[in-house]
C-alpha cells in the first residue's frame, strides 16, 4: 500500500517509525512546511513519551508542502494524517474525495459534527477511514479488554493521564486548534471507556483550565476519568486504570505490567508489540484486504469526541450529574 504521511511532528515520527515496521506499506510521500523535517531531520522533534526524534531516509520519498498537492499524486493510495486537529476534517475529506483510504490522528475532529462528515465522505466515496485511537493496540490496554469479559459484572472503574504541559508544539496550546490540553489527551480515556463500556446514560465533572475529574455513569456503576497538563516541566506522561469486576480487579499504573487480582495476584502477560507499529499495521490490512476498521470504527471515534465535549461541558457545572439521552 503505497502510503503518504501529512505532518512531520512527534506523531508524524512515530507513524513513520511504525510504518518502517509494516512490509505491506511503502512510503511514497511526505508533506511538511519545514525544510529541515522534509530533508529527513526529526531530531529536533519532542513529544510527551521521552522519545527523542531521530533521521528518516527520505531519498526516494517525495516531499510536499502543500497538502492539495500531495493529494492530487496518483501514486498515492493512503494518506496517514498527523496534522494539527484543526486540519483533520478538511484534509480528510478531501483525500477521501482524492480516492486516498485516510488513517487520521486522534482527535478524529475539533466536534461531533465535524467528524461526522468525516464519515459521510467515507462511505459516500467507498474508501476507508479510521482514526488512529492507539490505546486499542496498546497491550496493556488489549489485555484489559479480553481479560474483564470473564470476571462478572462491573463494580467499578477508573482511567488517569497525565503529563507536563508540553513546551513543544506551539498549536496544542492553541484551543481553536487542538480543542485545548484536556481534549486532546483525556479522549484516550473516554475512548478506553467507550470501547470497554459501550455509551454512558449520565455524565459529570469538575476541574478548570487543563484539568478534569469527570464520572460517567453505567446501569450500575460509574467510571472516573481524571487527568490533563500539569505545570512541571520535568513531569513524566503517566497512565493508570483499575477496574473492579465481580470476581476481580485488573490494575495497571505506567511502567508496571497489569496484575490482575482474584484469589491470588498476577501479571498480565502482554503480547511483544509496539501499540503504533500495530495500529498502523492493522491500518494497512484493512485497506488491502478491503476490509472495514472494526477493531477501531470511526463511529466509535466519533463518539469518543462526542463524549469528551461532553465531559468539559458538564465540568461548567461543576459536578452536577446531567443525563445525556440519546449522545453518541
Amino acid at each position: 500500500m503505497r502510503t503518504a504521511v501529512l505532518g512531520l511532528g512527534f506523531m508524524g515520527s512515530m507513524h513513520l517509525r511504525a510504518l518502517k515496521q509494516t512490509p505491506e506499506a511503502e512510503l511514497v510521500a511526505v508533506c511538511a512546511n519545514d525544510e529541515r523535517q522534509l530533508s529527513g531531520d526529526l531530531s529536533s522533534v519532542k513529544g510527551n513519551m521521552g522519545d527523542t526524534g531521530q533521521r528518516f531516509d527520505f531519498t526516494d520519498v517525495k516531499k510536499y508542502r502543500d497538502p492539495a498537492e500531495l493529494l492530487a499524486d496518483p501514486d498515492v493510495e493512503a494518506v496517514d494524517i498527523c496534522l494539527p486537529t484543526d486540519l483533520h476534517e478538511s484534509t480528510a475529506i478531501a483525500a477521501l474525495r482524492a480516492g486516498k483510504h485516510v488513517l487520521v490522528e486522534k482527535p478524529m475532529a475539533l466536534d461531533g459534527a465535524g467528524a461526522r462528515r468525516m464519515i459521510a465522505a467515507a462511505r459516500e466515496t467507498g474508501r476507508l477511514l479510521m482514526c488512529a485511537q492507539v490505546l486499542r493496540f496498546f497491550p496493556e490496554y488489549t489485555v484489559l479488554h479480553d481479560t474483564i469479559s470473564g470476571l462478572g459484572a462491573v463494580r467499578r472503574a477508573t482511567f488517569s493521564r497525565r503529563c507536563a504541559e508540553p513546551a513543544w508544539g506551539g498549536w496544542l496550546k492553541e484551543p481553536s486548534k487542538s480543542g485545548g490540553g484536556v481534549f486532546d489527551l483525556i479522549i484516550h480515556d473516554v475512548d478506553a471507556c467507550l470501547w470497554l463500556f459501550g455509551l454512558p446514560q449520565a455524565v459529570a465533572a469538575s476541574g478548570s483550565g487543563n484539568w478534569v475529574a469527570g464520572e460517567f455513569y453505567y446501569d450500575g456503576f460509574s467510571v472516573g476519568i481524571e487527568g490533563g497538563w500539569l505545570s512541571p516541566p520535568s513531569y513524566p506522561l503517566a497512565m493508570e486504570y483499575r477496574v473492579t469486576m465481580e470476581r476481580g480487579t485488573v490494575e495497571f499504573s505506567s511502567g508496571k505490567p497489569p496484575v490482575l487480582y482474584t484469589e491470588s495476584a498476577r501479571d498480565l502477560p502482554l503480547a511483544a508489540v509496539d501499540g503504533y507499529a500495530a495500529e498502523v499495521r492493522y491500518f494497512i490490512e484493512c485497506c488491502v484486504q478491503g476490509k472495514q476498521p472494526e477493531r477501531c470504527p470511526p463511529e466509535a471515534s466519533a463518539a469518543a469526541v462526542e463524549w469528551t465535549l461532553a465531559l468539559l461541558d458538564a465540568r461548567k457545572k461543576n459536578g452536577e450529574k446531567i443525563e445525556c439521552g440519546n449522545r453518541g
